[in-house]
């Protein structure tokens, strides 16, 4: 079966086909700047990028250009869309309503309508793009996968907020946090590379991109993670401040004059590394090339990242009793030896022996601890796309 992959952001939305035999991509895309201006980029299969700068208003228009590019006489890769048998939507939040993906009909849209208020950016462009594709494919049954599902199994105790319990009652108001997808796929296939039972293993994923989260997953579930009721919370990311002092929020409105609009915009879009590095870059590898020339701002930023991500890491060892394998995953974990290097150096106390020359991978699975290390350490690319097919495959093959 042919799976086609959405995922709608605010002002973009990502496109996969994938064969549900081979787990093949037979082709892949972007649109980019809806309601901007726009522009198309398509890959078929193996071939080369096509890229078009092409009006896209809105996200209606986006998928009629998805379809375009898939079914295009001379570039398309399938003759039309009676190939596609199931479509699976990313949807950012889920709440409390959903453990795990769903196939989609009237009373799930109107639960992820429910919870919009708890992704006001995203859940209601993934809703647009879920009605787009019901529009231009009916019939066509459709997945929803959340990227909060994965996390619904932590205890009371790790999703509580200090808090009046009443606030929790009422508002909902808690830990959820995010990357779900990425820390199932990523932590299933540790298991896989090191062939162990995945039921059986205490595993730490550090997903660290321009977004950036741990998870602790035990025995199969996850028990913690570090993102919180939106994605601010947790560690320090490319513009986002990570877990703050509560207080400062008031201290920083006050000195600096501004509402609390204000200072969200500066917690989300001014703070991060990119903040820390004295607006040098968000972007590590540019980061990483001050860090060797010796730019004290880049030098700072990486530094206090990579000591937060350790911290989490040591803290996730004490809420699971131990750790078999840490993770390292998405766009700096993925590709960014220093970065690994850094945090691995302070998880000594844990039996972490980190091979300098594995180490130097990028992009690519990957043991990277020593075969002495009592806790191994592993570069696991993510793939949600696949993750999503899977899930979307597994629903509409029953």
């Amino acid at each position: 079966m042919k799976i086609l992959v959405i995922n709608c952001g605010s002002s973009s939305l990502k496109f996969q086909l994938i064969d549900s035999d081979s787990e093949k991509v037979i082709g892949k895309g972007l649109c980019e700047r809806i309601g901007i201006d726009g522009r198309i980029s398509f890959t078929p299969g193996d071939g080369d990028k096509i890229t078009k700068d092409t009006a896209i208003p809105d996200h209606n228009r986006a998928i009629t250009l998805v379809i375009e590019a898939l079914t295009d006489a001379q570039t398309g890769v399938i003759k039309s869309l009676d190939e596609i048998g199931a479509v699976g939507h990313r949807i950012v939040h889920g709440g409390e309503k959903f453990t795990k993906s769903v196939i989609i009909d009237e009373d799930v849209i109107k639960a992820i309508e429910e919870v919009s208020d708890l992704a006001p950016l995203h859940n209601p462009a993934n809703l647009i793009g879920i009605r787009a594709c019901q529009s231009a494919m009916p019939g066509v049954p459709m997945v929803a996968v959340f990227d909060t599902a994965f996390h619904q199994t932590m205890p009371e105790e790790a999703f509580l907020y200090g808090i009046p319990y009443a606030l929790y009652e009422k508002y909902k108001i808690r830990r959820y946090g995010f990357h779900g997808t990425s820390h199932s796929y990523v932590s299933k296939r540790a298991a896989d590379m090191l062939g162990k039972d995945y039921s059986e293993l205490k595993t730490i994923v550090c997903h660290l991109g321009n977004g950036a989260s741990v998870s602790a997953v035990k025995n199969g579930k996850c028990v913690d993670t570090s993102m919180g009721l939106t994605p601010l919370e947790g560690l320090i990311m490319g513009t986002r401040s990570g877990d703050i002092d509560p207080s400062v929020v008031e201290f920083i409105m006050k000195k600096e004059g501004i509402d609390v609009a204000e200072a969200e915009n500066l917690l989300n879009k001014k703070s991060g590394v990119l903040g820390l590095s004295g607006d040098v870059s968000s972007d590590f590898r540019d980061l990483e090339d001050g860090y060797f020339n010796g730019d004290k701002g880049c030098i700072r930023a990486i530094n206090t990242f990579c000591y937060r991500v350790a911290k989490y890491v040591g803290a996730y060892a004490a809420a699971m009793d131990g750790v078999d394998c840490i993770c390292f995953t998405a766009g700096v974990g993925e590709n960014g030896p220093l970065v690994r290097d850094l945090i691995c150096q302070r998880l000594g106390f844990l039996g972490v022996n980190l091979d300098k020359e594995a180490n130097e991978v990028h992009g690519k699975e990957k043991v990277v601890s020593t075969p002495d290390s009592k806790v191994k350490v592993l570069v696991v690319p993510t793939n949600e796309e696949l993750a999503i097919a899977r899930d979307t495959n597994e629903l509409c093959s029953k």
